[in-house]
């Protein structure tokens, strides 16, 4: 069970990661120009542009040390209380982000079309269940 859900997670952290690396390097894939992927990934209101390389690569490290905790989190023996509670902490991150992502503050923060299909299909959902599994994992390595 804990290798499924570390396996999991660790699937679509390295997916996510991967696409906001690319992102970070100038790259507008899977989408053919900036202001459509800025519209589709960000998707505040009148957004042309991509956040700046920096800031893209900034989400890049996050996602890609959730990756690495989460990994950790699935032996039980190894880096004790810090790491649960590591684990704790991006569970709320991520379950957070899920969250808002089903407010109306979010979605009149965030009115461009193409996010708002997104972030209610894919984006929170995903958040939503890296939260839960975060805190699976936190919450086993107690027991």
């Amino acid at each position: 069970m804990i290798t499924a859900i570390v396996s999991l997670m660790f699937l679509a952290l390295l997916a996510v990661s991967m696409a906001h690396l690319a992102w970070s390097f100038g790259l507008t894939w899977p989408l053919r120009d900036e202001k459509l992927l800025a519209q589709t990934v960000v998707g505040t209101a009148g957004i042309e542009r991509m956040p700046s390389r920096l800031t893209t690569f900034a989400v890049t490290v996050f996602l890609v040390v959730a990756m690495v905790v989460g990994v950790a989190l699935g032996d039980h023996d190894s880096g004790g209380i810090w790491l649960t509670l590591a684990g704790l902490f991006l569970a709320v991150v991520f379950l957070g982000r899920g969250v808002v992502g089903y407010t109306g503050w979010w979605a009149a923060l965030t009115p461009e079309p193409n996010f708002r299909f997104n972030d209610r299909r894919v984006y929170s959902p995903l958040c939503l269940l890296l939260g839960a599994g975060f805190a699976a994992l936190a919450i086993m390595r107690l027991l």
